[in-house]
């Protein structure tokens, strides 16, 4: 069966990709390897003449004025002139609703030819779109991403894009989106909670994690705790890493020498997934209900991760021991949480050997690219 895959968020469609080749299917993906992270793709989309020196400096000041990016415009030119080799595929998965990042009236169009030369076009909801957006601001979640919103109107400028999901140009494309697709998946209980009821929702697949790649690493405490966390710039607010950051403070006066910190910032994938391979502790995310891949890669390689495990996630999975540490929006609750695992660390072990355990268990790539194959209606 010929794939096409239009579209990269954290690099699950490259471990699909890869989950798939060896289940025997031909797989393309289309993608503009999502900023800094670097992630590979068969055919590239990415703004590179928009990134040269020269065309940057007018490009910040369009923007500046505007609120119009260049960048839009060319990933969309990049898209339409491979059209051509995008056709003839027996499915086709969109990231998200707005898979090319291009404007919205540009996007329909694109779409509406992708659409119409291959036979059945798949959504995956694993990002932010018109409808977890909806969900999130009617108040139907204890707490979410929008929360630092609301407490603070300074924090706008780092929400602007996922109010533009809710622009009505944006709303005519999620519309004429919804209209072509056989279907959209969840990818994990943050987008399983929004689209529940929705006469279009096939359901959850979890993220497909490669652990062919992804060695189990035993953690060994002999002398100091080692604390890692990741910081990506343009998730900062969002993602909840000041709960972190304060409460890393309160750790390292409350242990001094017996923990070492590890701090990341904007770093390419390939850099990033082996960046954090001695340590015993990873902080991901704290607005989240399950992990998203970042944190499922690093609970592959036997981390305690303090992500998203929400009573729902725990329910889903019929879990009753914990695979990762429910990170609250709490600083004090972050901080008894690191001090619980500093002085009892065998736990940070015995965590380890069940997330990964869990991993093996419900994200393998193989498992979860039958379990695509079975969504799309498709025979492995």
């Amino acid at each position: 069966m010929r794939i096409l895959l239009v579209g990269e968020y954290s690099r699950l469609h490259n471990s699909l990709k890869e989950g798939l080749i060896e289940l025997g299917h031909e797989v393309i993906l289309v993608g503009d390897g999502d900023g800094f992270k670097q992630f590979p793709t068969d055919h590239s989309i990415e703004p590179l003449f928009s990134k040269n020196r020269i065309v940057n400096i007018p490009r910040q000041a369009l923007f500046r004025i505007f609120k119009y990016d260049l960048a839009k415009l060319e990933r969309g030119l990049r898209f339409y002139f491979l059209l051509k080799k995008l056709k003839g595929y027996d499915v086709v998965q969109l990231i998200n609703e707005a898979p090319v990042k291009t404007t919205p009236g540009f996007e329909k169009r694109l779409l509406a030819r992708l659409f119409k030369q291959n036979k059945k076009t798949f959504l995956l909801s694993c990002g932010i779109d018109h409808i977890s957006v909806r969900y999130m601001l009617d108040d139907k979640l204890r707490y979410s991403l929008m929360d630092p919103y609301h407490a603070d109107n300074n924090n706008a400028p780092h929400y602007r894009y996922i109010f533009d999901y809710l622009s009505k140009s944006h709303k005519k494309l999620h519309d004429f989106v919804f209209a072509n697709i056989s279907g959209v998946i969840a990818s994990d209980m943050d987008y399983y909670l929004p689209l529940e009821g929705h006469p279009k929702f096939l359901g959850l697949v979890p993220n497909p994690i490669n652990i062919e790649k992804l060695d189990y690493i035993k953690s060994e405490i002999t002398d100091k705790v080692i604390i890692f966390l990741g910081i990506n710039r343009g998730t900062y607010i969002k993602k909840g890493i000041p709960f972190f950051e304060k409460a890393l403070e309160i750790i390292k006066q409350k242990y001094g020498r017996k923990i070492e910190i590890v701090v990341a910032e904007n770093v390419p994938y390939n850099t990033y997934i082996n960046l954090y391979n001695k340590a015993h502790i990873l902080l991901d995310q704290v607005y989240a209900y399950d992990q998203g891949f970042n944190a499922l890669e690093a609970m592959a390689k036997g981390k305690a991760v303090f992500t998203g495990a929400e009573k729902e996630f725990n329910d889903y999975y019929g879990l009753t021991e914990k695979v990762a540490v429910n990170a609250l929006p709490n600083v004090n609750s972050i901080a008894a949480e690191l001090s619980s695992l500093i002085e009892n660390p065998a736990e940070i072990i015995a965590m380890g050997k069940r997330a990964r355990a869990f991993i093996e268990r419900e994200h393998s790539h193989l498992l979860v690219a039958g379990k695509y194959l079975a969504k799309w209606g498709m025979s492995e």
